[in-house]
């Protein structure tokens, strides 16, 4: 099969215009022509490709597109609209899982606007105690969500959330959870087919975060005992039959300090992080999506899936941590050399020369290293990243180096509050001036030795 790449303007340098065997240009942009479904669909049909997977950004979770691909002709490489419509919307997704018996962290169901939605709020607040969790029902991603701590809090952050909202996801619904404290964010792969099987591909843990957006994830989930483990992942697997999905999926989950586990969402996409799973799994899942939405049944069954040693996965940003993670979009970078060897992969659209969108996530590439034991797999991604050089931008790359060294992340212990915990991770040099320049004068001579070969 080959691959068509779609790009705006701004993405007309990525590496993956480079390498697919063709590449439709869409538009202008910045992102509203990625998000125009029309020309999503008009590009496929001009290509003449069979098949479109949305991969994890952008329409990934529009029900609209899997429709408009139903309409075409086309084939949508996920679930059906109508399961994606459903888990979308938070609250309908929590009445699904209520309905199967799925544990769930208590909440509201989408609360009215105005003085009414505000009342029902602090009725809910009065019955469970803060802190809450406001969150919008159509959010995703980490986005649309704001811990509130008390009742003034509440009262001043309700009309905004709405707006917010409505900003960002043209549906200005929010509703309220209670805050589990301190939790482990722990989410389980599962794949199902047409034909009624559906397995899982183990756990994941996704704790370590900033904005409540992840940054590094693990595979399996550590400090899991066999036991638990494979009662969260049959509750995952239980929660994607009752909600008739197919196609890949991931079944997220709070886990509190007493190992109760709590069910958050279904993500209808592929995860950033599914690479953790691939590796200790050594199952291709975006193969496997492909192949389930051509409608082959899943040639491998629950007892095949055999999963072996420890991955972790770094998302190397063009970001200043020590501010906030700043994104760094609309630098060069003047030198890009990534490290190798057993048990390492990189998945990323950046090289030498490469001027970073100021458009688009700050994600530059990820690093997933493998080993059979956790100190393996650690040792081998401090290695890595001290290898792993890109200068132009800022980039995670140095506060990476210090988390790796810390003992509570050398321990598993950590959780969704780690960050906030250990503030001397952000107390790192910078690349010296002289590494600068020197990196500068490298990439002048490459460069000048590209022209000379190019003459």
């Amino acid at each position: 099969m080959e691959a068509v790449g779609i790009y705006e303007s701004p993405d007309s340098e990525s590496r993956h215009i480079r390498i697919a065997n063709e590449a439709v240009w869409i538009g202008d942009g910045p992102r509203r022509d990625y998000l125009n479904i029309e020309k999503v669909i008009r590009a496929a049909r001009r290509s003449g490709a069979i098949a479109i997977h949305p991969g994890y950004g952008f329409l990934a979770e529009n029900p609209l597109l899997a429709k408009a691909c139903d309409e075409a002709g086309l084939i949508f490489i996920g679930p059906s609209s109508d399961v994606i419509e459903k888990l979308g919307n938070k609250v309908m997704a929590r009445k699904i899982m209520a309905e199967a018996g799925i544990p769930m962290v208590p909440g509201t169901e989408n609360l009215p606007a105005g003085d009414e939605g505000l009342r029902a709020a602090k009725a809910f607040a009065s019955q469970h105690g803060y802190p809450l969790m406001l969150k919008a029902t159509a959010g995703g991603g980490g986005r649309g969500i704001r811990r509130i701590e008390n009742e003034k809090e509440l009262r001043e952050q309700y009309a905004i959330a709405r707006q917010e909202a409505k900003a960002a996801f043209n549906d200005d619904s929010v509703y309220l959870e209670k805050v589990v404290v301190e939790p482990k964010h722990v989410e389980v792969q599962i794949i199902a087919d047409k034909y009624g099987k559906t397995v899982h591909l183990g756990t994941r843990d996704c704790s370590i975060q900033r904005r409540n957006q992840k940054l590094v994830e693990i595979a399996p989930a550590f400090h899991l005992s066999p036991e638990l483990a494979d009662e969260i992942c049959r509750t995952a697997v239980k929660a994607a039959k009752a909600a008739n999905y197919t196609n890949a999926g991931t079944v997220e989950f709070l886990l509190d300090k007493d190992n109760r586990y709590y069910f958050m969402e279904i993500n209808t996409r592929l995860q950033v992080e599914h690479t953790v799973t691939e590796m200790i799994a050594g199952i291709d899942i975006v193969r496997t999506q492909i192949k389930v939405a051509l409608g082959r049944e899943l040639l491998f069954d629950q007892d095949d899936v055999q999963l072996r040693g420890h991955a972790i996965e770094m998302r190397i940003n063009a970001e200043d941590p020590k501010n906030n993670f700043m994104p760094e979009g609309g630098k060069t970078i003047t030198v890009y050399q990534s490290p190798g060897g057993y048990g390492v992969r990189l998945d990323g659209f950046c090289y030498q020369g490469f001027t970073i969108p100021e458009e688009y996530d700050s994600l530059l590439v990820k690093l997933t290293v493998f080993g059979w034991t956790w100190n393996e797999t650690v040792d081998r991604l401090r290695r890595c990243l001290t290898n792993f050089v890109i200068t132009g931008p800022k980039t995670t790359i140095p506060f990476y180096l210090n988390l790796v060294n810390d003992p509570d992340f050398r321990g598993g212990n950590f959780n969704t509050s780690y960050l906030d915990t250990h503030q001397h991770l952000f107390d790192y040099e910078e690349y010296t001036s002289e590494v600068n320049k020197l990196a500068r004068l490298i990439a002048e001579i490459h460069n000048q030795g590209k022209n000379i070969y190019a003459a």
